[in-house]
């Protein structure tokens, strides 16, 4: 048999290495938030979080470092993600996950993200959005 593997091609970068490492990732919730705490049109996702968002940001951040391929922060403080479950408590349907998405699309642009990463990753969003809706609409 012969091994058809090929050790001389560099491994692909991942999307966390693509959007810039761990300064950009915080750059990129840090906009996130703040534009859901800026733009009306965010303000029925900006409900469902708690008054301060300071807490919200590192969770967002500690998860995206790892789901983009990057250090996992967020399970070595809280283990397995467990999105879905850990979102049932609050009111999910298409607006809501509109809302998110929208809001991330805008501070992946201001964060300056190319836009074929921008486009990979919203569609990566969007599925996990998707799945996140726990009501109809």
């Amino acid at each position: 048999m012969t091994d058809n593997t090929d050790d001389s091609q560099p491994a692909q970068p991942t999307a966390f290495e693509l959007v810039g490492g761990e300064a950009r990732v915080r750059e990129l919730v840090d906009r996130f938030y703040d534009l859901m705490d800026l733009e009306p049109e965010f303000a029925g996702i900006r409900a469902l979080h708690p008054p301060s968002l300071d807490g919200s940001r590192d969770k967002l951040y500690w998860f995206l470092c790892g789901w983009l391929g990057g250090p996992d922060h967020y399970i070595e403080r809280f283990g397995h993600p467990r999105l879905r479950a850990r979102h049932l408590p609050f009111s999910i349907a298409s607006s809501e996950r509109d809302q998110w998405l929208r809001c991330m699309a805008w501070a992946m642009e201001d964060a300056g993200l190319p836009e074929a990463l921008r486009e990979r990753l919203l569609t990566a969003f969007f599925d996990t959005a998707d799945w996140m809706r726990n009501r109809p609409g």
